[in-house]
């Protein structure tokens, strides 16, 4: 059989195990997985040494927001810096959220994000539909399942952007989930009480006295339990399936892993910003520069999402990308109200997780592959195209040295950020060399693919994983 590329000699890792294997690559597909390929390679085949090196899928970071109009400004990565980012980190799909604005469509919104994004991606990508008006948008979700977008989202906050939904909205898009084969994202957090906390404690001498860290004070963890709580409600009601996007607490995993087991549709997310860093950041002098919502919580809400992840009550980890320069940070003057809310993560992702999971006993290879790789694939109707090594596969494939020890410095990331939550974090866990269908966008840590090369992703109807 003929190839383009073998990569020969790696541990090759999927959520089954690990095994010793060359990998041929014909196209843009996986032709091949078995031993002694790099034998028969011909005079054009390009072999990559893999010895000593994790062979990996693609990772899918199924919840970036690249150049996010938002808090009156606009998100510093767009679809080039970001999708270079991601190939640095080993990211060859990412997932955004089209979001309608004033009186738009879901159509309208789809169109708007192919506009940042066709031409321009580095990587894969795909869209979950935004509702913001269930009358107007209800209605729309079925032509938006059948142009390949079956993923929805809802923000349970966000009134003064134009987002919020209520529970009627909430409840109303998970029967129609359950009727179209469709999935409800929801960010889950109480909306009445928070802007109660957050008015009660928005004076001068208070802002003065806590500066950054009212951000946390005012988003205890009751306000993300209580809304997943509800949430989980109407999915056990109505069957739809629901997806609790960046679960910050040890509260709410507790809430998913007991609808779990009753038989809920209900599925988690959480970020690697909630894996690794706590509140403490806020009283620091740049505290608030880790401003993100959810925010970041107690090293025990970090313990929970470990344990969750690895018992399997955790289904995906991913970033929640919505980058902003320290410029645009600074916009808050000591009112953390008005701090944009978004932390940059694309190029680190597997790293944290890598460094902090895998190397620290937290979970196995195997786990990290399944929450990076296969989970988000299959959760997001995309496998087995995406987020596996197999016969037939797009060759999306990670390459990790895990001797290999990077320091992070936002100065050579790829990032549109000149700054980093990690910075002079000793990380391992980068990829080597990233293959997006079958064309190499990383060699020796370097970026060396091109605009364009990304492609849109329909996707299908979902099953259950």
């Amino acid at each position: 059989m003929r190839f383009d590329t073998i990569i020969s000699g790696g541990t090759v890792v999927t959520d089954r195990g690990e095994r010793s294997a060359d990998i041929g690559l014909r196209g843009e597909k996986i032709a091949q997985i078995g031993k002694g390929l790099a034998r028969s390679a011909g005079r054009d085949c390009e072999v990559i040494d893999a010895r000593g090196r994790y062979v990996i899928p693609g990772v899918l970071d199924v919840h970036v927001h690249l150049a996010l109009p938002f808090m009156g400004s606009v998100s510093s990565d767009d679809f080039d810096t970001g999708t270079r980012a991601a190939a640095r980190g080993g990211v060859t799909t990412v997932i955004d959220f089209a979001i309608p604005f004033g009186k738009e469509s879901l159509l309208q919104a789809y169109r708007n994000w192919r506009k940042k994004s066709d031409g321009i991606a580095c990587v894969d990508y795909a869209y979950h539909m935004a509702i913001t008006n269930w009358d107007r948008h209800g209605p729309q979700m079925e032509k938006m399942v059948a142009m390949g977008c079956p993923t929805f989202k809802e923000f349970m906050i966000y009134e003064s952007e134009g987002w919020q939904s209520d529970d009627r909205a909430i409840f109303s898009a998970l029967e129609n989930c359950k009727r179209l084969g469709a999935m409800l994202l929801i960010h889950a957090e109480s909306s009445r009480v928070l802007d109660e906390l957050i008015a009660r404690h928005h004076t001068r001498p208070l802002m003065k006295k806590y500066g950054a860290r009212l951000h946390a004070m005012t988003r205890p963890n009751y306000i993300e339990a209580e809304a997943i709580q509800r949430a989980i409600t109407w999915s056990e009601v109505t069957g739809g399936r629901l997806y609790i996007v960046h679960m910050s607490t040890g509260e709410g995993t507790d809430l998913v892993r007991a609808a779990q087991a009753r038989g809920v549709n209900v599925f988690a997310e959480t970020c690697s910003q909630y894996l690794v860093l706590d509140d403490s950041k806020f009283a620091g002098r740049d505290g608030h520069l880790f401003a993100c919502c959810p925010q970041i919580k107690k090293p025990k809400d970090q313990k929970r999402l470990w344990e969750g992840l690895r018992r399997g009550e955790v289904s995906v980890i991913s970033t929640d990308t919505c980058t902003f320069t320290r410029k645009q940070k600074a916009t808050w003057k000591g009112d953390w109200t008005r701090i944009p809310m978004g932390l940059p993560g694309l190029e680190t992702l597997m790293p944290i997780v890598y460094t902090h999971g895998v190397r620290r006993k937290r979970m196995t290879m195997k786990q990290m592959v399944a929450r990076l790789c296969t989970n988000p694939a299959k959760l997001m109707g995309l496998y087995p195209r995406k987020g596996t090594l197999a016969r037939g596969s797009d060759a999306d494939i990670a390459i990790i040295d895990p001797r290999k020890v990077i320091k992070v410095d936002h100065r050579r990331l790829e990032t549109n950020a000149d700054w980093s939550p990690y910075q002079g974090w000793p990380l391992r866990g980068f990829s080597e060399t990233t293959f997006c269908r079958g064309r190499k966008i990383v060699e020796d840590y370097r970026f060396v693919g091109e605009n364009g090369w990304g492609q849109w992703l329909p996707r299908k109807k979902l099953a259950r994983p």
